[in-house]
């Protein structure tokens, strides 16, 4: 009888089963791969690369895994198409509770059907131009009209000191500010320490641009590129990916994203946040 393959065999080859000899009918049989539900922290290794890390998470029918350095790399699903524990396995994606009438809005809350979007509030959210606009717009666009709150783009924050003082926030008349690149230090931090209002809530993310909060993946790539601070970032991811033009270019991320999920959670944390302030308090 023909032993089974050992596992240094199995650990250099993607195929989806091994196959050994059965002495009763003198044929060879095809060993089934397990298959293993994906649940975040399996410690996976991609046989190709020899890439190890634990899964993160899937997204749009790839594996993303992080080595112990914090790495991450994207790997397609595919029939046997890691190693766990030196064995090839299939990973198949949680079962998910269905949802056939769409109840779920794209930023995961419950849908309000058959409900007029209500008058504007006068309480206002604040981004920092029109792309940051059309990424809340395409998430969260069913809860700010259910809500009535209207988001407009501020073409920057050189002057938000300035504009909150015209726009004279106070109670029922609250105001929400989403920042880009909101970290220690920078330029944004300084101008947003300026603003000091109890009806003004400032937050932010810190990628350089709103573009970097829409994952990777959802794009089609497996990381942003570095751009040179002497260069304007855009037109440096562009020309980076053969993306053509930043108008190009943001048509491509704009239709990668279809939910909440193909954002980075800073980004879904601020919005989030800001929306719970100029809804529920102040009123």
């Amino acid at each position: 009888m023909t032993p089974p393959p050992p596992r240094e065999a199995l650990a250099s080859s993607p195929v989806r089963s091994h196959s050994y000899h059965d002495v009763l009918t003198g044929r060879r049989r095809r060993a089934a791969v397990r298959e293993v539900v994906a649940e975040p922290g399996l410690v996976l290794e991609d046989p190709t690369s020899g890439f190890c890390g634990a899964l993160v998470r899937l997204e749009h029918g790839a594996a993303v895994l992080e080595d112990r350095h914090g790495r991450h790399r994207v790997f397609p699903l595919a029939p046997a198409a890691f190693l766990l524990e030196g064995k090839p396995v299939t990973l198949v994606p949680p079962r998910a509770q269905p949802d056939p009438r769409g109840r779920r809005s794209a930023s995961g809350s419950v849908r309000v059907t058959g409900l007029r979007a209500r008058t504007a509030r006068d309480s206002r959210i604040w981004v920092e131009g029109r792309h940051d606009a059309e990424l809340v717009e395409r998430v969260w666009g069913h809860d700010l009209r259910v809500e009535g709150v209207v988001v407009e783009p501020l073409d920057g924050v050189d002057e938000l000191a300035d504009r909150v003082a015209e726009f004279g926030p106070g109670p029922g008349r609250r105001l929400g500010v989403l920042v880009d690149h909101l970290v220690p230090g920078s330029k944004e931090s300084r101008l947003v320490a300026a603003v000091r209002d109890d009806d003004v809530l400032v937050t932010g993310h810190p990628y350089v641009d709103v573009w970097q909060a829409v994952r990777p993946a959802a794009v089609g790539i497996t990381a942003w590129p570095t751009v040179p601070r002497d260069r304007e970032w855009k037109a440096g991811v562009c020309a980076a990916l053969g993306w053509g033009e930043p108008a190009a270019g943001w048509r491509r991320v704009l239709a990668g994203v279809r939910s909440f999920r193909d954002l980075e959670t800073p980004l879904i944390g601020a919005v989030e946040r800001l929306i719970d302030f100029v809804t529920t308090q102040g009123e």
